[in-house]
């Protein structure tokens, strides 16, 4: 389980590509402490499996399935990432629930700065959009963060988020334009609460 506070931007620095998988060695530092074989990290949001490290990178294997439904099929070399190691059981929670597990991904449609902060709006399909409430929890590449607006349209859903100068530095979301693709997880509660009332 991860909580979508970013505690690193790694940098993508190659890319093998397989028949049905990829494999990606990413540059990283502070993600790299206490690493271990088989320990998982969050890439953009999707957690992956260390399956090779050492001082200054680590290498993970990506299906086909998550190819498909996130953006790690588009990462190019040098592309940079959010990450995060899983959260130990000691640790502080400051975030929300994050399990790595990708919903969907949105495309930024606008950008408007602001005098404190700078507000992002994203489409994502309808499919989605029912998991969004305002003031509601959702990671946008792994990284925890509040709902300011959420728009219903015919066949799709706007949402927004502003992010403060601490979060775009300290984050790869300040890499975002217009047009950029991103993962989203949406908040887990929401999904259980539509499970247990829609099975009844």
């Amino acid at each position: 389980m991860f909580t979508g506070i970013i505690t690193d931007i790694g940098r993508v620095a190659a890319i093998e590509h397989l028949p049905d998988s990829a494999r990606l060695t990413i540059t990283a530092h502070s993600a790299l402490r206490e690493l271990t074989h088989g320990a998982s990290i969050a890439v953009d949001g999707v957690c992956l499996t260390a399956a090779d490290f050492s001082a200054t990178y680590f290498v993970a294997d990506v299906m086909a399935e998550t190819l498909k439904h996130t953006t790690i099929g588009s990462y190019q070399v040098g592309t940079r990432v959010n990450l995060e190691r899983a959260l130990p059981a000691t640790g502080r929670f400051d975030g929300h629930i994050v399990q790595g597990h990708v919903d969907g991904t949105a495309e930024v449609v606008a950008i408007e700065p602001g005098e404190k902060w700078t507000n992002y709006f994203f489409q994502l399909p309808r499919r989605l959009g029912h998991y969004l409430v305002n003031k509601g929890s959702i990671a946008i590449n792994g990284t925890s963060l509040t709902l300011t607006t959420v728009t219903d349209q015919e066949d799709r859903v706007t949402f927004g988020v502003s992010l403060i100068p601490t979060t775009l530095a300290e984050t790869a979301l300040s890499d975002l334009r217009v047009g950029t693709k991103v993962n989203i997880e949406v908040d887990v509660v929401a999904k259980y609460i539509e499970r247990l009332v829609t099975s009844q």
